[in-house]
């Protein structure tokens, strides 16, 4: 017995991601790899890293292979967003193919990332949470609304 089925927990997970879209959009091109608040990186950056963990993580799970981009150069916003479609639709064709057993299995991702396969992938979710969190002190920042937190539709 488990507490979410892995497809509900997908589900969720897209949720996040459309609302964490949304705040990648709202950005302002010419701000995305150079405004900051306190020193945290651009919201760009961390864009490009929640882009090179998610599918990766999800891929790695089902295949075994742990491998994922590197290159984190700054980029258009239209290259952002047609990367977070890109690895939206991976995550949608191999979720369903991870059997469920394995959601329950102790590996090393990326070689260095020891843990329950459930737990890395919440962590990814965690992540793009906490960072999507300075997506929004950064808009506020630049005088900018952002997305309803709350709205994940």
């Amino acid at each position: 017995m488990s507490f979410i089925s892995p497809e509900a927990m997908l589900t969720h997970w897209q949720g996040h991601r459309r609302l964490t879209r949304r705040v990648i959009n709202v950005f302002p091109d010419d701000q995305l790899f150079s405004f900051s608040v306190g020193g945290m990186r651009p919201f760009g950056a961390l864009a490009l890293e929640m882009i090179t963990m998610a599918a990766p993580m999800v891929r790695g799970v089902m295949t075994g292979e742990w491998t994922a981009p590197t290159n984190r150069d700054p980029r258009p916003k239209t290259e952002i967003l047609r990367l977070w479609d890109d690895a939206t639709e991976q995550l949608n064709a191999l979720w369903p193919q991870i059997p469920r057993p394995r959601f329950f299995e102790t590996v090393t991702a990326f070689g260095q990332y020891p843990g329950v396969v459930h737990d890395l992938i919440l962590y990814v979710i965690d992540n793009e949470i906490h960072h999507r969190g300075q997506g929004y002190v950064y808009l506020r920042a630049l005088g900018l609304e952002p997305p309803a937190f709350y709205d994940r539709s």
